[in-house]
């Protein structure tokens, strides 16, 4: 294909953002593969015996989105609802805490992969493959391999989980400072952290004496 055709941006993209640029969804894509995302041990989800499998395709990181839509428009042009069903960017939730602030923020559980839900073919193989921003599919050689039911099945659930991850900018061993309570603007060291109970153990020196604090984690923040 002409480079020129597609703008895509070869700068890193931080996954919260959507990219700027539109994708011409009839323009073929450059050749590539990569390894997928492990997969783990977890109950299998039940698919119709059609010879229906899903699979991993590489694609521009950052442009995942983009290129979903990119191919489900194939799919509706080219006639392909018969052989290719489904295209999942695989996203969870995740609290962060900053600044005594907590925001909820959509990632992306693979950057730079989607997972499609076809019945292999030349033709399904040719709609997906050709489409703008796809690099490859992911297996063996130039030969796709499905995911495991059980590995759906793990990606699945954890796109589906009602508890989302909670990431914070401290560790154990590493100095906060407490901008919430009594011992407002003391400095200490993180003793613990107790991620179910959202909650931070703060060694302060008081009196000349460490004194360990129990906080919530809004309470603190990375000196």
């Amino acid at each position: 294909m002409k480079h020129d055709e597609i703008d895509f941006d070869p700068e890193p993209i931080y996954l919260d953002e959507e990219p700027e640029g539109e994708i011409d969804a009839q323009t073929p894509a450059d050749s590539g593969d990569d390894s997928p995302p492990d997969g783990g041990d977890t109950v299998a989800i039940a698919e119709p015996d059609d010879g229906r499998q899903w699979y991993v395709v590489h694609c521009y990181s950052g442009y995942e989105n983009k290129v979903r839509h990119a191919i489900e428009q194939r799919i509706e042009t080219m006639g392909m609802q018969d052989k290719i069903f489904d295209v999942v960017v695989p996203t969870e939730e995740e609290i962060e805490v900053r600044e005594g602030k907590r925001r909820t923020v959509e990632r992306r559980v693979f950057p730079g992969y989607i997972l499609v839900q076809m019945i292999m073919d030349e033709d399904s193989w040719y709609v997906v493959r050709n489409t703008p921003g796809v690099t490859g599919f992911v297996g063996m050689g130039n030969e796709p391999t499905p995911l495991r039911p059980e590995e759906v099945a793990q990606i699945m659930r954890r796109m589906e989980s009602d508890s989302p991850k909670i990431k914070i900018a401290f560790k154990e061993g590493q100095k906060v400072r407490i901008i919430d309570g009594p011992f407002n603007d003391f400095v200490g060291i993180v003793g613990n952290v107790d991620m179910e109970k959202h909650k931070v153990r703060v060694l302060v020196n008081f009196f000349g004496r460490e004194t360990p604090v129990e906080l919530d984690f809004l309470q603190v923040e990375k000196a």
